[in-house]
């Protein structure tokens, strides 16, 4: 009796070791061709109802989400060159540029803006450049880690299925941003880069030429504007001084005059003296409008406004397709030093996508 039912069980083992195979088979052959790694992935049922990781994002998750991709990404190169290296040698041979003393010159002259060489003795210089070349080291290693990971592409050695996190798209009011352009009733531009800015934050001055040269090359299909962000009561008071300017059609030229040297415009004399320099006609009334705080509500609605779409610092710049008859903008968020060619790429992507 007892070698039947010995039997029998191995008979049935036997039937559903078969059947976990053929559907091991099955399975194979029926799993969709995805990647290993998904940017959108399911992450709660609610009675039918899918929620996705995309469903769970705001401006500052969103950042973080890119920040965090951003350094996995470099961890995921390092691992690849340290696989790689002892099977294809040649990968080690790419190399980026080298910082030379050139490279700490031009810092000096064109990034401090100055000419006198005997500065380069002093401390504070001295560690002002050393900063400097450490993120110049930074930068060509990254460059070069960059290049030895897409020469592993190319040459079929790695699969890349590490995707960044979608874009999230927020809808940001325009206000009473100050545009750039005259708003065209008739054909209004498609894009609109926002700005929403600190006259005190040092890279909020430095973004500027930056700026006016996108301004000069999408002049015809991009709006600009200007949101204030004063994170320093100084930069407050200079807001309003921009305000008061520009209800006598001076905003810009103000604007400008200030970013040229912010640390200039931090007394009452320095603000009214700067009025005059733009071409300020009523100067009496520019006085009132400041002493009265006129434009108060306007700084402050901007600042508030900035904080609900989740603005956190300075500068900051939403990009994406200009809805003219709402007034607003439906796209992303930048913050912090914007290069400009995250600009363009981004400029670049909403124009070709506002013209669906």
């Amino acid at each position: 009796m007892r070698p039947s039912v010995k039997n029998s069980l191995a008979l049935s083992l036997s039937w559903v070791l078969i059947l976990l195979w053929v559907h091991g088979l099955m399975a194979e052959e029926t799993k969709p061709d995805v990647p290993n790694f998904h940017n959108n992935p399911r992450v709660a049922v609610v009675e039918g109802h899918d929620i996705h990781l995309d469903d769970l994002k705001n401006p500052q998750i969103q950042d973080m989400m890119q920040r965090l991709h951003s350094m996995q990404s470099i961890l995921l190169k390092q691992k690849t060159i340290e696989l790689l290296q002892d099977e294809h040698p040649e990968i080690l041979e790419i190399r980026a540029a080298r910082i030379n003393r050139e490279d700490i010159i031009r810092m000096y002259q064109e990034e401090m803006g100055l000419d006198d060489m005997e500065g380069l003795n002093s401390a504070a210089v001295q560690n002002m450049i050393r900063n400097y070349v450490e993120r110049l080291r930074q930068d060509a290693y990254l460059k070069e880690l960059n290049q030895r990971y897409e020469f592993a592409v190319n040459k079929g050695w790695v699969e890349d299925y590490f995707e960044a996190p979608n874009d999230f798209k927020l809808v940001a009011g325009i206000g009473t941003a100050m545009l750039w352009f005259k708003p065209d009733h008739k054909e209004p531009r498609k894009v609109f880069l926002m700005e929403y800015s600190d006259f005190l934050c040092p890279f909020c001055k430095k973004v500027q030429t930056t700026l006016n040269h996108l301004r000069q090359t999408y002049g015809d299909r991009v709006q600009f504007g200007y949101r204030h962000f004063p994170l320093h009561k100084e930069a407050f008071a200079i807001a309003e001084a921009v305000e008061c300017a520009r209800a006598q059609g001076r905003f810009w030229e103000y604007q400008t005059a200030v970013y040229q040297d912010p640390q200039a415009f931090k007394s009452e004399e320095s603000l009214i003296r700067a009025a005059h320099d733009v071409g300020v006609d009523n100067l009496k009334d520019f006085k009132a409008c400041m002493a009265e705080g006129r434009f108060r509500d306007r700084v402050e609605r901007d600042f508030r406004q900035g904080i609900e779409i989740g603005i956190q610092g300075t500068p900051t710049f939403i990009i994406g397709t200009y809805n003219f008859a709402e007034s607003t903008i439906h796209g992303e968020m930048f913050s912090g030093a914007v290069s400009s060619e995250q600009f363009v790429r981004t400029i670049e992507k909403y124009i070709e996508l506002s013209k669906d």
